[in-house]
């Protein structure tokens, strides 16, 4: 097994291991901007997801001890306390009942005390809190469905049931933003002081009530106001204690999130739950993004019914690359070289150095990382890198 290592930023002291993530696909409504796989539960639904997670947990090779979780969803909060307590059971049987950090997303609406509790006697560390925007104008053009009132609520909830991590997610980029309101977004979120601040470019995903209104003219990309929203928040959180660590995500000390750190890194996850994503033991994919079916699936003993493919020595190259390059501190290549002698890291090296060379990437011979320059484009570094 890798031994301990200290990341260049943050400070955190990190120990690869596995991660698991846990797909709830239940929402009470769909976000205009939302293309992850959802669906608005009935009671029933929800004793034959946490049933079916219990059965398809029993059908993985658990080989290495699972350090990180990360339930995601659709609206994880949206399960009653009941439900969560099965789900964090199967967790902790999963982990011995200790993972080092252990992540639940949350809407601001379902936020409530009786949850948050659960969750809390549970043994979950970090709470993730679906904020967006702090403007009422900005949520509605999102489509989302929370007030200002219920996000400070949540906020106060959370904080006072003790949770040792905070997070809250932001969008930029969104219709009618200005600048000032972006502003007005950071300086609100920097002023109840969380402990890790996630920043998201709003993305028009196919099928979703957003796009509709790109392909109808009723919306409009600007590529230049989304740098300069990216740059302020660059400068204003980082003059505010939040390091920037990775191309959307800052953190005071000790607060960066183990989980995406393990699957930038390219080490090993298990996903459950329809359109869960795994990367483990030598292949890559996803369950059916549908729950009925994914439910059949694992009563027959089925995992991973799309889109699996194998790690070979260079899609987990270009990856490494690729995905590593959104960390600030960078991509050690001759450590992977080390690790995967196999890799082409001889075209990949050419292609960093010809990165260089554009000042997208710099380059001391050992470690690429993304220029200030680099990260404002890293969707087209990205794919320079792909072989």
């Amino acid at each position: 097994m890798d031994q301990p290592r200290t990341d260049r930023e943050g400070g955190e002291a990190f120990q690869p291991s596995l991660g698991l993530y846990v797909h709830v696909p239940f929402c009470s409504s769909t976000c205009d901007f939302c293309a992850f796989y959802q669906t608005v539960p009935t009671a029933g639904d929800l004793d034959r997801f946490v049933t079916g997670i219990g059965i398809e947990a029993g059908l993985v090779a658990w080989d290495a001890p699972v350090a990180t979780v990360f339930w995601g969803g659709g609206t994880p909060g949206l399960l009653p306390p009941r439900h969560i307590e099965r789900l964090a059971a199967i967790v902790r049987e999963r982990t011995g009942g200790n993972p080092v950090e252990w992540t639940v997303e949350m809407a601001p609406a379902s936020a409530t005390e009786a949850r948050l509790a659960v969750l809390r006697e549970a043994g979950v560390t970090r709470l993730s809190l679906g904020v967006q925007s702090f403007q009422p104008a900005r949520l509605d053009a999102l489509g989302r469905r929370h007030t200002l009132e219920q996000v400070l609520r949540a906020y106060d909830r959370i904080r006072a049931a003790g949770f040792a991590s905070v997070n809250i997610d932001l969008m930029f980029a969104l219709p009618g933003q200005e600048q000032a309101g972006w502003t007005a977004d950071l300086r609100a979120a920097v002023d109840l002081a969380p402990d890790h601040i996630s920043t998201y470019c709003l993305t028009f995903e196919e099928d979703t009530a957003l796009w509709v209104r790109l392909s109808e003219g009723k919306v409009k990309l600007d590529p230049d106001k989304e740098a300069r929203f990216y740059e302020s928040a660059w400068d204003l959180l980082g003059e505010s204690g939040y390091g920037q660590y990775e191309i959307s995500n800052y953190a005071r000390p000790g607060h960066a999130c183990l989980h995406n750190l393990n699957t930038w890194r390219m080490r090993e996850w298990v996903g459950l739950g329809p359109s869960g994503a795994s990367q483990h033991r030598g292949w890559r994919g996803a369950n059916i993004a549908d729950l009925a079916k994914w439910r059949e699936g694992v009563d027959r003993g089925e995992r991973m019914t799309e889109d699996r493919v194998g790690l070979t020595p260079a899609l987990l190259a270009e990856d490494a690359l690729i995905f590593g390059l959104r960390m600030n501190a960078g991509v050690d290549l001759a450590e992977w070289q080390d690790r995967l002698p196999q890799g082409p890291w001889g075209e990949l090296r050419e292609r960093v150095i010809r990165l260089a060379g554009e000042g997208l990437v710099s380059w001391d011979g050992r470690i690429a990382a993304l220029t200030p320059r680099g990260r404002l484009v890293a969707d087209s570094v990205g794919a320079e890198l792909m072989l």
